[in-house]
């Protein structure tokens, strides 16, 4: 059982974030946020696909005039997940200019080292907090190592290189990092923004990093902290950085919300970060989204393509059916499917799931064995057992999950969340 580290609790939207509420799973358009259509289509993918906030850049007058058309378009069509604005350097100008954004958002994204320069940085911050204030919204005062206030950094690099033990350079950079989302919340505070309405984060892009400084914070603070691995990279590159770096502190009880920032491929699909966030909460037993896949991964008994063909039949069969299930049945993204390739761990594997199928390996009796919770029930033979199967799957979600008095979304988080 992870015991998760204790933090204030808050409100994002109608999403609770930190002290006992689930971990939460966030997602970031790559759309041009003027371009309504596209960022509509883009949030509600994401939306869908299990994304719990959803963070869009307001970097231009247009963006920031498009945010709330943005937010009632969604609102129409029954999506309504929070949006957080991503500021970068103009933030303060835009939020006052268009109090209309300001409103629709339900957070503000701070980057203490690009809000401003020099003399320009306290008061710049200092508006941003206080548009915050004005509007009662959240900010996540996200520090990043690529843009980490200089002046600071110089100082401690400073007052290291006279201490009489040195530490790295690379230790500083650590250090940095987390005394500037400290002083920045401290900062937020003696303006006004309440405690429970911060959010730490602390970006960096190598995984060591990453988990020394998160320790660290978490050690000294109880905000809410947001955790991801900035610039994870592309495909398996990015999904196992992410999955290395955050799934140490969640062990740790550390975080609570978090991101996988993957690089798309080219015309890729950007609901990836969603599912890859939503299966690392799902594999650590922190939250429950959809039925779990056991699949063995194959050997020389397994030749042939056709149990790994079910296994993919069968897990895109879940994703697909997933959200009417999880309206309609209570419990049952808790299901554990097996799908095995051969007698020897098949019929084993098959007994601990809630349902499980054992396909004949290479050389084996052409007959899969059907398993329901420890159960053997029926023998599938011929030429449509994955067919079969689907529907035996959808005979056990009926009698094995009671209906719901109401249909339930499923995802909301306003009251408490599915743990």
């Amino acid at each position: 059982m992870i015991r998760r580290r204790r933090s204030i609790q808050g409100l994002v939207g109608g999403v609770k974030v930190g002290g006992d509420a689930p971990i939460v799973v966030q997602s970031m358009t790559n759309t041009d946020t003027a371009d309504i259509d596209a960022t509509v289509a883009q949030v509600r993918a994401l939306a869908r696909a299990g994304s719990e906030i959803v963070r869009v850049t307001v970097n231009t007058e247009e963006a920031a005039a498009a945010v709330p058309h943005i937010r009632d378009r969604l609102a129409q069509g029954g999506i309504t997940v929070p949006l957080v604005g991503d500021f970068h350097f103009n933030g303060h100008k835009l939020l006052k200019a268009h109090p209309a954004c300001a409103e629709a958002l339900a957070k503000y994204r701070i980057n203490p080292g690009n809000v401003g320069r020099g003399s320009k940085r306290d008061p710049q911050f200092a508006e941003m907090i206080e548009m915050a204030c004005h509007h009662a919204k959240p900010v996540r005062i996200g520090v990043n190592w690529g843009s980490l206030d200089p002046e600071l950094l110089t100082r401690m690099m400073d007052e290291n290189n006279a201490s009489p033990a040195p530490r790295s350079a690379n230790e500083v950079m650590r250090a940095a990092v987390v005394e500037s989302c400290l002083q920045n919340a401290r900062r937020a505070e003696e303006l006004g923004q309440p405690q429970d309405a911060i959010v730490l984060s602390a970006k960096v892009s190598g995984v060591q990093d990453l988990i020394a400084i998160y320790t660290d914070l978490a050690s000294r603070c109880d905000y809410p902290l947001h955790v991801g691995l900035t610039e994870a990279g592309m495909g398996s590159k990015g999904i196992v950085a992410s999955t290395a770096g955050i799934g140490v502190l969640l062990q740790q009880g550390i975080g609570d919300t978090i991101r996988v920032s993957l690089t798309p491929e080219p015309n890729g699909d950007r609901t990836l970060e969603v599912t890859v966030a939503q299966e690392i909460l799902q594999t650590m037993g922190l939250r429950a989204f959809t039925p779990m896949v056991i699949a063995c991964p194959g050997c020389g008994r397994t030749t042939s393509t056709y149990f790994q063909q079910l296994a993919q039949d069968i897990q895109s069969y879940l994703r697909h059916r997933m959200p009417e299930w999880r309206r309609t049945h209570e419990g049952v993204e808790e299901m554990n499917v097996a799908v095995m390739g051969c007698v020897v761990n098949g019929p084993g594997e098959s007994k601990h799931a809630n349902i499980g199928i054992s396909l004949p390996g290479t050389g084996e009796r052409p007959v899969a064995p059907v398993y329901e919770d420890g159960e053997k029930t029926v023998t599938l033979k011929g030429d449509d057992i994955a067919g079969e199967f689907q529907r035996l799957v959808e005979t056990y979600v009926a009698r094995r999950y009671p209906r719901r008095a109401a249909p339930s979304d499923g995802f909301s988080l306003t009251e408490g969340g599915r743990t």
